[in-house]
C-alpha cells in the first residue's frame, strides 16, 4: 500500500472516496436482498462503479509536481500542485514533471586541448524545468537530452581552450558551459542554473613535465631576485665607500665599530689599546690610495 501510494497521482483521499462508495454498494445489495427491491441493485451497481472511478479521476500532485493532461491526445491543461480531478477515458496524465533542482553528471573522456593535450573533465550541471509545457511536448526524452547536449558542449569547451587556462580560469570554464548549456536547452523549457567542473586529469607523464617547469621557473625567478639583491648590496658599499673617503674619521670609527661587535658576539671582553687601531690607520690607507692614483703613469 505504501508503494502505491508514492506512485504519482495516488492519494488517500481517493482511496477513502472509493472505499466509502464500495461500503455503500455493499449496503445497498444487502438492503435489495432484505427487501427484494431490485431499485437498489441499480443503486449498488451505479455505486461500485463510481468507487472504482475515483481512483483514476481524483489526482494529487505535491508541492514541486506538475501533470501534463492530454484529453484524447491533446493538451487540455498542466495540472498542480495539489488536487485535480480528471475524466476517467477521456483525460490521460502523459507526464509528471518534477520543478526541482536537479543534477547531472557529464564527462569528457580523453577530450583533446587546443594544444592537443588529452584530458579528463568531470562535471556537474545543475537544472530546472521553468516550463512544464514545452518540456513535455517538444522533446522526449529531456533528461537524456540534457545529458548529451552537456557532454557535447564540455568537448567544444575543452577543444577551444589551452590546458593552462582550463587549470587556471576554471570559474570562467564554468560560465561558458553555463551559457552554452542554458542555450541549447532554453527551448526545451529548462534552465541551467550553474555548471561546476569538479575535477581536470592530466596524464602522468605531463604532470611530471608541468612539475618540472614549475620547478625551472621558480629556480629562475629565486636566482633573478638573488642578482638584483647583489646588485643592491654593491651599490650599497658604493655609496658607502665614497662616504668614508670623505670623511676618515668615521672609517676609523666603523672599524673600532667592527671590532666591538666581534668580541661581543663571543661573550668576553678584550680591553684593546688606542694604538692598536691607530696602526690599522684606514685613513692613511686611503690617502696613499689615492696618492697613488693621481701620479702620473710611466711610459
Amino acid at each position: 500500500m505504501n508503494n502505491y501510494f508514492k506512485a504519482n497521482g495516488a492519494n488517500q483521499p481517493a482511496m477513502v472516496l472509493a472505499t466509502l462508495f464500495a461500503a455503500a454498494a455493499a449496503l445497498s445489495v444487502w438492503f435489495g436482498e432484505s427487501t427484494g427491491a431490485r431499485s437498489y441493485y441499480w443503486i449498488a451497481g451505479a455505486l461500485a462503479v463510481i468507487a472504482a472511478l475515483i481512483p483514476q479521476s481524483l489526482m494529487v500532485a505535491d508541492q514541486w509536481e506538475r501533470a501534463v493532461v492530454l484529453r484524447l491526445g491533446k493538451l487540455t491543461a498542466i495540472r498542480g500542485p495539489g488536487v485535480f480531478a480528471i475524466l476517467p477515458f477521456i483525460d490521460n496524465v502523459a507526464s509528471w514533471l518534477d520543478q526541482r533542482i536537479q543534477t547531472t553528471e557529464i564527462n569528457a573522456e580523453k577530450a583533446l586541448s587546443k594544444d592537443t593535450v588529452p584530458v579528463n573533465i568531470d562535471a556537474v550541471v545543475f537544472w530546472q524545468i521553468h516550463d512544464p509545457e514545452r518540456a513535455a511536448l517538444e522533446i522526449t526524452n529531456y533528461r537524456q537530452a540534457i545529458t548529451q547536449v552537456a557532454q557535447t558542449s564540455l568537448r567544444e569547451i575543452v577543444g577551444s581552450s589551452l590546458l593552462s587556462t582550463l587549470l587556471s580560469e576554471r570559474k570562467n570554464g564554468d560560465q561558458q558551459l553555463r551559457e552554452e548549456i542554458g542555450r541549447k536547452t532554453a527551448d526545451w523549457g529548462v534552465s541551467v542554473l550553474s555548471v561546476e567542473i569538479r575535477d581536470i586529469g592530466v596524464p602522468p607523464a605531463l604532470q611530471d613535465a608541468m612539475s618540472r617547469q614549475a620547478q625551472a621557473e621558480r629556480e629562475k625567478l629565486a636566482r633573478v631576485l638573488l642578482g638584483q639583491a647583489e646588485q643592491e648590496i654593491a651599490q650599497k658599499f658604493v655609496e658607502a665607500a665614497e662616504l668614508y673617503a670623505r670623511s676618515p674619521a668615521a672609517l676609523q670609527l666603523r672599524a673600532m665599530n667592527i671590532i666591538y661587535e666581534t668580541t661581543k658576539e663571543r661573550g668576553a671582553t678584550i680591553l684593546i689599546p688606542t694604538s692598536m687601531v691607530d696602526s690599522m690607520n684606514p685613513a692613511s690607507a686611503l690617502g696613499l690610495v689615492a696618492a697613488a692614483g693621481a701620479l702620473p703613469s710611466r711610459t
